[in-house]
């Protein structure tokens, strides 16, 4: 697993692992509050058919530095692209981490190859709470606090929203209570033609920690075959 380095522009400090390969290129960003480690087993697992994953953190609190919106953080990610020399990967993330990854896809469209959704938001943002799985320092409640913000300055950006002509693939677990089946039907329902959906049968909402060959069965699958 890549450790995780920080890439720091204008006063910005994003955090971001570069687990390498020669395979399909993807940007997995974390949900809200958490860190990137709890996305290292997926990139691991990913990485064992030769994928190229980079995970993108969300940028550190800086008073020195305007408060972001939406289309900040996304840009912050196409930095980093930049920076580690991504030209048009799949962009995708855990709940508010898609919303992020939607976000770069209509910002920059020719950017994202195609979006990933791993547990789609619904129409306000959720925060998921410390568990059994995932301690409670992989949390990081400035930078939560920071996303909802984010969030909240940027209500342009519905649950539904979607750059036009971008393939999406959404992961939903059947058990999630968080972020239910339900919104990824809603998101399908608003762009059938291309937005495939794949339900996790008894996964919750952290289930690219829990299931993580589940997860990563069909993101090979689909971005093998696209």
């Amino acid at each position: 697993m890549a450790e995780t380095e920080i890439f720091e522009p204008d006063g910005r400090a994003v955090p971001y692992a570069d687990d390498h390969g020669d395979g399909p290129a993807l940007v997995l960003l974390p949900g809200a509050g958490l860190r990137l480690g709890y996305l290292g087993l997926l990139a691991e697992a990913l990485g064992e058919e030769d994928f190229r994953v980079v995970r993108i953190g969300c940028r550190w609190p800086n008073d020195a530095v305007p408060a972001p919106t939406l289309h900040d953080l996304a840009q912050d990610v196409v930095d980093v692209m930049d920076h580690v020399g991504m030209t048009r990967p799949w962009v995708g993330g855990h709940g508010f981490g898609g919303t992020v990854a939607r976000t770069v896809a209509l910002d920059h469209p020719a950017r994202a190859a195609g979006v990933l959704l791993l547990a789609v938001e619904g129409g306000a943002p959720v925060e998921v709470s410390p568990t059994s799985e995932i301690p409670e320092n992989a949390y990081d409640r400035e930078r939560m606090a920071l996303q909802r913000a984010a969030r909240a300055a940027s209500a342009e950006i519905g649950a539904a929203t979607l750059a036009p002509g971008i393939p999406v693939l959404a992961l939903q677990g059947s058990a999630d209570r968080v972020m239910p089946p339900a919104n990824g039907e809603t998101l399908r329902a608003a762009a059938p033609e291309r937005v495939s959906l794949v339900t996790i049968d008894g996964a919750a909402d952290l289930f690219p920690l829990t299931h993580v060959g589940e997860t990563a069965w069909p993101i090979e699958d689909y971005l093998d075959w696209d």
